[in-house]
């Protein structure tokens, strides 16, 4: 079955984006625990996490079709040790955060080296960050993201997922999410089905469809290999709809949050019954 949703806002209380997703159609979503743009917030209230969880099972949402994401502020392979720790401290408690509310996956762009260390060195310190972070809370599966190589970002390479598998030591404690936007944006073509065929088969050979926890669809507004970040709609931009004419009928996708973060939420309803008329096919 494929899970599919948005990123759907958890205002006024992380049951909310429960309501939220049922009103576009969803049976996945995404949400922030917590502000996404703030260091320290206030923990969950009782009252709060109670209702979550009673509106995920009166709506039928189990733990496999939530992804939520931690905060934009966290980079886990930070080159300095103030940075590092200040990192590693916000998602031990999103991790925290997310068992609280019976959930087992924490989606996160992986890191960067702010041109200080080198990309091994920084690599390396983002799977020890997800070891302690495992290691501090139990059940919660640390999801990468890949990124689409803006800057100093590390992740937009499969190799560098890997590397980052490779050194982390509970492997059933680690995920990743792809991108179609930062994918394609990275340089992996995702145009035409030949080229999806040939990128997930990379995927396959470098990272492994074992390891593949989530999916956000996005089309992209740059050109192939631009390693900018900039979504469009899933019709519109310069992917085209093949990858998502590939993934949908492809059990190779079910069973993962496939989530929207496209860029008119009004559509997304549109875009979620598109999705499923491809899956039809």
């Amino acid at each position: 079955m494929k899970y599919i949703g948005a990123h759907v806002s958890a205002s006024g209380g992380v049951e909310n984006a429960v309501l939220r997703a049922v009103e576009i159609g969803a049976n996945a979503f995404a949400l922030f625990t917590k502000n996404q743009r703030q260091w320290k917030v206030a923990p969950l209230k009782q009252e709060n996490i109670n209702k979550f969880k009673q509106w995920c099972e009166k709506y039928h949402f189990s733990a496999a079709q939530i992804l939520p994401h931690d905060s934009y502020l966290i980079n886990l392979g930070h080159p300095t040790a103030e940075g590092l720790e200040k990192s590693r401290t916000a998602f031990i408690d999103e991790m925290q955060r997310c068992h609280q509310l019976g959930l087992q996956l924490l989606n996160f762009h992986p890191g960067s080296h702010l041109q200080q260390i080198d990309e091994l060195d920084c690599l390396k310190r983002i799977a020890e960050s997800i070891n302690i972070a495992v290691d501090t809370v139990p059940n919660v599966v640390a999801v990468i993201e890949n990124t689409a190589g803006q800057g100093s970002n590390l992740g937009w390479r499969f190799e560098h997922l890997a590397t980052i598998i490779e050194n982390v030591e509970d492997k059933n404690r680690v995920g990743v999410c792809l991108d179609t936007c930062h994918t394609f944006s990275a340089g992996y073509d995702l145009s035409t089905l030949a080229a999806c065929e040939k990128t997930f088969q990379q995927f396959s050979e470098i990272v492994g469809f074992q390891y593949l926890r989530g999916m956000h669809l996005n089309g992209s507004k740059t050109p192939l290999g631009s390693r900018v970040d900039r979504h469009d709609s899933l019709q519109s931009g310069t992917i085209g709809t093949a990858v998502f004419e590939y993934i949908m009928p492809d059990q190779r996708f079910d069973n993962i949050p496939l989530i929207l973060e496209t860029i008119h939420p009004e559509i997304w309803k549109d875009e979620i019954s598109w999705l499923r008329s491809l899956e039809k096919r």
